[in-house]
């Protein structure tokens, strides 16, 4: 059973840091390129940042360049997200997902084949 597990949410203060895992089971990652998204309650969902099958390529929304940085442990067959000075406006579920593609990544949502649960995030003082 193909399957992708969110891990590393929780509740961090403003300014904080969290990083979330995606660890896939029941198949490799290496030919598969993942985004991250995130969605707050009543917003629509959002594509954080994806990356390439290869690693090579990666890709963030102009709202978290600088704070967050994608990355691929395929021996681990697990993606993370690093999130750095989160503010309360991130509060959302995050989810991971994955499709099979060899070339440049992309955050739009409608592409991606393989979603996880989602790992809820709260950026509160």
């Amino acid at each position: 059973q193909l399957q992708l597990v969110e891990s590393g949410g929780g509740l961090v203060q403003p300014g904080g840091s969290l990083r979330l895992s995606c660890a896939a089971s029941g198949f490799t990652l290496d030919y598969y390129a993942i985004g991250w998204f995130r969605q707050a309650p009543g917003k629509e969902r959002e594509g954080v940042s994806c990356i390439s099958s290869s690693g090579r390529f990666t890709n963030y929304a102009d709202s978290v360049k600088g704070r967050f940085t994608i990355s691929r442990d395929n021996a681990k067959n697990t993606v993370y997200l690093q999130m750095n000075i989160l503010k309360p406006e991130e509060t959302a579920v995050y989810y991971c997902a994955a499709v099979q593609w060899s070339g440049v990544c992309s955050r739009f949502a409608g592409i991606y084949k393989f979603w996880g649960q989602g790992t809820q995030v709260t950026v509160s003082s």
